[in-house]
């Protein structure tokens, strides 16, 4: 039976264990609350290593966390005593400008892929945070500025090279291994490790948009008028709400800097001249009081929030998904949204309708295709000693909201790991069709350190 220390013979990435001089720089993860001692970080170079880390994880029965971007706030990126499989070498990105296709490895982020793609004016439908893994919001989903356009990232990916837990490499798309192609379109980190994706990308190149600054009296007025004119506005419009208390930037007043705003933040992919008339009701719905919003390059309005969420902060959310924003809803928004805690914590609401809505509910294993928004709690803060006050208003803001959602499940990239006991909703009207690919593909489990979806046993 193969141990770790055969691992470092076996594959070409460097295995770090607990004697190493870097083994709290290659155990640390992106959410600081999760402080785990893995027994090797394995930076793994391709899916040859892959393989390896799997068959030994399998055989000696040990913990396996996968990372990619590192980005899982429950901290699915690691574990104590097991094996961490970190891709984060596989970066690459190759482009097919002709086709308007990407293969992507399977440790890259958005920003290593919106980098590749910006050069022929085309970008593949992803977040918010350009540091976010790309493989891992996929799986789950991914909803960001060009859902509304584009449909999900789910819903842009042609195929997956996936290392299963017996220890084998398969493709996954239309034509091979179609359940497990389903099944990883939302059904997140369940079913192997991913190592390369490939993409079908869209004409985006430079956009128009940006954050607009609100004063937080405002704020329902502008919920209300956001909740109507996102109903009916034209696909190639991307618009979030949030909170946020301003940073020091040069288009924030000086006086401002450290005052809480509500904001509409948008991206149109449409033609440029467009952009003013569309953008219109934005600017008459209430004064604005600080903005920057033009034209930009994608990459530079994908990145535009990264400063505010760097490596190593403490992190804790809460999701849910809603069919509409209730007056009820509205109030408990801004009772606790006025009560945001630190310049990097927010609440985003994100509209998943437009061409979301135009994927069948049973096509993919995203199952919440019915719903209008999926509204995310984000507590981040540097300080450890803020945490039970910070994470007390996070579990306030969502327990005030979620009567009024309309859904009992959330979108599973935005869990916490105290939500396990809503793992079924989350996966929506899907999660019987995906306990059974799960039970073929992984019957013993060994993919466990995500939101799990358990096989029959």
């Amino acid at each position: 039976m193969s141990t770790v220390a055969d691992l470092k013979e076996t594959v070409r990435g460097e295995v770090i264990t607990p004697d190493h001089e870097a083994y709290d720089e290659a155990r640390a993860v992106y959410n600081a609350m999760h402080d785990r001692r893995p027994a090797a970080v394995v930076h793994c170079v391709d899916a040859a290593d892959v393989l390896a880390v799997v068959r030994l994880a399998a055989d000696q029965s040990l913990d396996l966390a996968i990372r990619g971007g590192g980005h899982s706030v429950p901290g699915f990126g690691t574990v104590d005593g097991g094996l961490v499989a970190d891709l984060s070498n596989m970066k690459n990105v190759q482009v097919d400008p002709v086709h308007k296709r990407a293969r992507v490895g399977g440790g890259a982020t958005f920003g290593d892929l919106d980098h590749a793609t910006h050069a022929f004016d085309l970008a593949a439908p992803g977040g918010i945070i350009s540091t976010t893994g790309v493989t891992g919001l996929t799986l789950g989903g991914g909803i960001g500025y060009l859902s509304r356009g584009f449909g999900l990232s789910v819903d842009s990916l042609l195929s997956a090279d996936v290392i299963t837990a017996d220890g084998r490499q398969i493709t996954a798309s239309e034509r091979d291994n179609e359940d497990l192609y389903w099944a990883l379109r939302g059904g997140g980190g369940n079913f192997g490790v991913v190592t390369n994706t490939e993409f079908q990308l869209h004409d985006v190149g430079t956009v128009f948009g940006g954050p607009k600054f609100y004063e937080v009296d405002d704020a329902a007025a502008i919920l209300e008028f956001y909740n109507d004119f996102i109903t009916d506005a034209p696909e190639a419009l991307g618009c979030f709400f949030a909170w946020q208390i301003a940073p020091p930037l040069p288009f924030v007043p000086e006086d401002r800097v450290g005052d809480l705003f509500c904001a509409l933040v948008s991206c149109w992919t449409g033609p440029h001249e467009e952009a003013e008339e569309i953008l219109r009701p934005l600017n008459e719905v209430a004064e604005v009081k600080a903005e920057h919003v033009g034209p930009v390059p994608f990459p530079a309005l994908n990145s535009a929030f990264d400063g505010l969420v760097p490596a190593g902060m403490q992190h804790y959310w809460k999701a849910d998904f809603a069919t509409d924003l209730t007056a009820d809803a509205i109030a408990a928004h801004v009772e606790h949204g006025l009560k945001t805690p630190h310049m990097s914590s927010t609440m985003h609401l994100y509209p998943i309708n437009g061409a979301v809505h135009r994927v069948g509910p049973t096509e993919t294993a995203f199952g919440h295709r019915d719903k209008k928004f999926a509204p995310v709690i984000a507590g981040m803060w540097p300080d450890p000693t803020d945490n039970e006050a910070n994470t007390k208003w996070v579990k306030d803001y969502y327990a005030a909201i979620h009567p009024h959602s309309g859904s009992e499940g959330g979108y599973i990239n935005f869990m916490a790991d105290d939500d396990d006991h809503r793992v079924a909703a989350n996966y929506g009207a899907n999660y019987d069709r995906l306990v059974e690919v799960k039970t073929k593909y992984d019957p013993g489990n060994l993919f466990h350190v995500n939101q799990n979806i358990e096989p029959v046993t």
